[in-house]
């Protein structure tokens, strides 16, 4: 079996991370014997330079012919025209191949608790996955415009792009530890009351697993006081785009979470949350790990290559737990250091 792989390095770090985490991938090749090819395409404001657009025709072509996607970042202060945004391109991406769910999980592993900004007794043992939905709400809505004296943005839902975000958490949720949470803000919006309505229907398909609902705002405060307490999370495009940054930083760094997103049916795209951090780009100070454990991802739910994603998986969790890390973790090593340990343990 060979894959087919598209790699879109992107803009900022994206570069960095992504060349040393497909040494990675080839050495992983070789020790669980599969084979893929790489296919690599401009993207984001690097594409904009090189093609005029963020999201060229050849690379979208190439990404819908991908058995998967590995994207590296998005974006940086270079690009300001508010008409052809580097970040455009990756909203064009998500609607063109229907990828409306978005997995981003968050672990805080043994030994790792006292990384984190908060308190080790409080983190320690969390695991719970956002479920954020990706091509609907306030980010795609129409209508939209905006001058210099108004502007104007739609949040929007159907019943249909609930049900079927709704149907994705609750699956993972059942099998994971069967409890999920619904995140709304059903006092004052009206698409929040739709979402709530929707999500009780679904959840009668599913009676094995608890549902609770939280406000937005209640959950940004629980992710912080008691986030042991979460298992999946499921929520609408905003809300889930804030929250799931605001939980990444619970296991100690940005630059730890891996995400996927799905379509119904075809091509997955894999890709870290950190954003481009152009402030530290070309310094070999990039956190690399989220792109590795993005990768991880990749291995295992396009790929079905679970032996490959889990030592992956160690590596990177005992090289955090051994203070082999980038300085946002509290390590001294620069990126080709990770990256060289990491193959190194492989």
């Amino acid at each position: 079996m060979s894959y087919n792989i598209v790699s879109l390095p992107g803009d900022g770090i994206g570069p960095e991370i992504m060349s040393g985490s497909l040494e990675v991938l080839q050495l992983l090749s070789k020790k669980f014997n599969f084979e893929y090819t790489i296919e690599e395409h401009d993207f984001g404001g690097v594409a904009i330079d090189h093609h005029g657009s963020p999201l060229p025709e050849d690379t979208l072509t190439a990404c819908k012919n991908a058995d998967a996607i590995l994207l590296g970042s998005v974006g940086g202060p270079k690009w300001t025209d508010p008409n052809n945004r580097p970040e455009q391109g990756l909203l064009g991406i998500r609607k063109t191949l229907g990828l409306f769910a978005n997995i981003r999980p968050t672990t805080v592993t043994d030994g790792t608790s006292h990384l984190s900004p908060i308190k080790e007794a409080k983190v320690a043992g969390t695991d719970f996955v956002i479920v954020r939905e990706l091509t609907g709400g306030i980010y795609f809505g129409e209508p939209k415009h905006w001058n210099q004296d108004q502007a104007l943005d739609s949040l929007t839902y159907t019943k249909p792009e609930i049900e079927r975000i709704a149907h994705v958490a609750f699956k993972l949720a059942q099998k994971r530890n069967k409890k999920l949470t619904s995140v709304d803000k059903e006092n004052v919006l009206a698409s929040s009351k739709l979402w709530r309505q929707v999500i009780n229907n679904v959840a009668q398909d599913y009676p094995d697993v608890e549902v609770n609902h939280l406000l937005v705002d209640a959950c940004a405060m629980h992710l912080i006081t008691n986030p042991t307490q979460f298992d999946v999370i499921v929520t609408e495009n905003l809300f889930g785009d804030i929250l799931s940054d605001e939980a990444s930083v619970i296991p100690g760094s940005l630059g730890l979470s891996p995400s996927a997103s799905f379509s119904e049916q075809g091509t997955r795209l894999y890709e870290p949350i950190h954003g481009s951090a152009p402030d530290i780009a070309n310094q070999n100070k990039a956190n690399p790990f989220g792109m590795l454990l993005s990768v991880a991802m990749c291995l295992r739910e396009s790929f079905d290559e679970e032996q490959a994603a889990s030592h992956l998986e160690r590596v990177v969790y005992q090289l955090i737990k051994d203070s082999k890390t980038t300085s946002d973790l509290g390590g001294h090593c620069t990126t080709t250091e990770v990256f060289q340990s990491v193959k190194a343990n492989i």
